[in-house]
């Protein structure tokens, strides 16, 4: 079976990081789109439909954030967020805005593609359909469909980014178990990097608003304090 090669969308107004974030996907194998803002950025994506996305936070016209919400009101596609800024705020606000991941500069080009890959392997990858796998989790009123990838509450459904959906399904696939921070990242993307514990304790934060009738104290996605977190079991 021949090797997909993934499309991916870069919105980057300096040049040069541009042309080198281009080249190191083409190195890569990866077929790369570019743009220099937003807006230009956004038609690229509606004509060409990009497997994953890489946007710069600062651009003229439409910034990373802005472009962000504006394609995950349409589509869902992992998307990564590039920022000079690492403060947690600003990681707050790309995730929020619906990003799956955040990646300050300056990073070199090994992490650079490990990120991608694992977004990939994330949003593409999941196969869930092969016998002893169950295809609907369920928790009290909560259901995850492996296959279809959808998460209901109650009949009404819930979206997710892909790394919410990642990190909801592995933990209610084990109910009861407690995962640390690096286990969780190792479980969903094969890879961790010290960066990635604020971004988890976001994700984690995003998924209770959706799923929590009161987030502040949750009856489904629990932390163990000083160890990690756990997806209570919950009969229906």
């Amino acid at each position: 079976m021949e090797k997909k090669t993934y499309r991916i969308l870069i919105a980057e107004d300096d040049e040069d990081l541009r042309e080198l974030l281009r080249l190191y996907l083409m190195r890569a194998s990866y077929s790369v789109l570019s743009a220099g803002n937003g807006k230009d950025a956004f038609e690229l994506f509606e004509k060409n439909k990009a497997d994953l996305c890489i946007f710069d936070v600062m651009m003229p016209g439409m910034n990373g954030f802005e472009l962000t919400e504006k394609i995950r009101a349409k589509y869902k596609v992992p998307i990564i967020i590039l920022s000079a800024k690492d403060r947690e705020a600003d990681k707050v606000t790309g995730l929020e805005a619906g990003a799956d991941d955040y990646l300050t500069k300056p990073f070199g080009e090994k992490e650079l593609l490990a990120r991608v890959r694992a977004a990939l392997r994330r949003f593409y990858d999941l196969n869930d359909s092969v016998p002893g796998h169950e295809k609907i989790l369920r928790a009290g009123s909560l259901e995850l469909n492996t296959e279809t990838k959808k998460v209901m509450k109650a009949g009404k459904e819930i979206v997710l980014t892909a790394m919410e959906f990642k990190i909801l399904q592995l933990l209610m696939k084990n109910q009861g178990r407690v995962f640390t921070k690096t286990q969780v990242y190792e479980n969903i993307s094969g890879a961790y990097f010290e960066a990635d514990v604020n971004t988890l304790m976001v994700h984690i934060s995003k998924i209770r608003e959706k799923i929590e009738e009161d987030p502040k104290n949750p009856v489904f996605l629990k932390t163990v304090r000083g160890l990690g977190y756990k997806f209570e079991k919950i009969e229906r």
